[in-house]
């Protein structure tokens, strides 16, 4: 093996994938509470992955239901290295049609009602965002696209909403004013967590829809996207599948796998008990050394 162990987070219409040998569904238990499904793992064309559909098998979890601190902390005990989510987007911009694959390299978060840290009172840690997303894993990703005959746009500002209502217009328009050039429901706070379990995190972002601000087309209608989902969900399949060349050498250490070196605020003799015992595994390789 290679050092990769990937994590794949699948979004709506992507609930399993194909094609792995020694596959097998984990029940992995979080102190941070139930995640959205058991972690399938498994290898896929030689690299070890861990799959876990971030709406349930059955799309049963609402955006503001999903427990996106146990889903990060699942995959981390699941020892994956990095992850990428896969997500349906509506598009902002004309250059992003329905059907058009995008990475997204920086994110606004307009959610409210999710937890976003798995710090708090007691062990305080202060993570760098500046650049939510890892390069190098987007590279790979975008040239696992490339591989597979699919174009995949390479820079967008992912909008995080709360939902699960889309956008009115005028929410539309005025998030095309700040630049932005996608909107999702799920992307956040799930990169900031990523970030803080110290997982490099890639997102592949599936445009079903051009959202509610463009007058040449209808509103937003769930029948139109799952129509456009279930074309992209093949696709983004295939670029899965393509990404074993581009993970087959050694993995590289990443500044991201030790961001916590100099996040972690709090004195380790004054570390409130409870909260380092459920940082476990999202803070294993931090705690040896402290």
């Amino acid at each position: 093996m290679t050092g990769w162990r990937l994590g794949v987070i699948g979004g709506s219409g992507l609930y399993d994938i194909e094609g792995l040998d020694e596959r097998q569904w984990n029940d992995i238990a979080s102190p941070w509470g139930k995640p959205s499904d058991a972690v399938l793992t498994g290898v896929l064309n030689g690299v070890p992955l861990a799959f876990l559909p971030r709406h349930g098998r059955d799309h049963r979890l609402a955006p503001s239901a999903i427990n996106a601190r146990a889903n990060i902390d699942v995959l981390k005990r699941a020892s994956c290295s990095d992850i990428l989510s896969v997500s349906a987007v509506g598009s902002l911009q004309e250059h992003l049609p329905p059907g058009a694959f995008v990475l997204a390299d920086q994110f606004i978060d307009r959610t409210r009602l999710r937890p976003s840290s798995f710090f708090g009172e007691g062990l305080v840690a202060h993570v760098s965002l500046a650049d939510p997303v890892c390069p190098r894993l987007s590279g790979i990703v975008a040239a696992a696209g490339e591989h597979a005959g699919i174009s995949i746009a390479t820079k967008a500002t992912y909008l995080a909403m709360e939902g699960p209502q889309f956008s009115t217009r005028a929410e539309s328009k005025l998030y095309r004013s700040w630049g932005c050039d996608v909107i999702g429901m799920t992307a956040m706070p799930e990169a900031r967590l990523a970030r803080e379990a110290e997982l490099p995190y890639s997102a592949l972002c599936m445009v079903t829809d051009y959202d509610c601000w463009r007058s040449e087309t209808a509103d937003v209608d769930v029948t139109d996207i799952l129509a456009v989902m279930g074309r992209n969900v093949a696709m983004a399949r295939d670029v899965i599948g393509a990404l074993a060349p581009f993970l087959a050498a050694p993995r590289t250490p990443s500044p991201i796998d030790t961001c916590l070196d100099t996040a972690i605020i709090t004195a380790p003799e004054h570390w409130e008990r409870d909260l380092a015992a459920k940082l476990d595994a999202v803070c294993a390789r931090r705690f040896a050394i402290a």
